[in-house]
């Protein structure tokens, strides 16, 4: 690999860490984060670094929190790697209690951890669909939009779970007016 070939972004295969996302670009070295390893350093003259996509170079500056984003997106549509989603405070430990108004029938009582991962991988599934109807080839851009609303109209149903999310960034959020 030559120096100042690829960019933050590219997509790297290291013989002994496996496959990784560069984060950074320094003088002599890039900051690769690696899905088994974490993030490590790693000489530019480093030869059996394998370029699996590449990205050029930016003379932009770059913020981390932009990084951080890209670095889950391409996480999650290679690797199928979720993220970490808390669920708030107030709720660790709680159950949530169904009760029919029929007086005669039982209660159901289900621990909100457990409601609250089915709520997440609803959340996930949606995004997997996002990304296969925008990377579909064969459907046209307006099937795209179309189908995208849909989701988006999903999303906005879902807002009501908002609640059980310890941090705002993890929120379903639907249409904006």
């Amino acid at each position: 690999m030559s120096e100042n070939q690829v960019g933050i972004g590219s997509r790297v295969r290291h013989p002994q860490f496996g496959d990784g996302i560069i984060t950074g670009v320094k003088v002599s070295t890039y900051s690769i984060n690696f899905i088994e390893k974490g993030r490590l350093e790693i000489s530019k003259a480093y030869d059996a670094l394998e370029i699996i996509e590449a990205v050029s170079p930016d003379e932009e500056m770059v913020h981390i929190e932009e990084v951080e984003k890209s670095l889950t997106k391409i996480l999650r549509k290679w690797y199928g790697v979720d993220e970490v989603v808390e669920l708030g405070d107030k709720w660790i430990d709680g159950k949530m209690i169904l009760q029919p108004a029929d007086e005669n029938l039982k209660n159901k009582e289900i621990p909100i951890d457990t409601f609250f991962h089915k709520i997440v991988m609803v959340r996930d599934r949606l995004r997997v669909l996002e990304q296969n109807i925008n990377s579909h080839k064969k459907l046209s851009s307006e099937d795209k939009v179309h189908l995208q609303q849909y989701i988006t109209r999903i999303y906005g149903s879902l807002t009501t779970f908002n609640v059980l999310f310890k941090n705002n960034e993890d929120n379903f959020v639907g249409e904006k007016s």
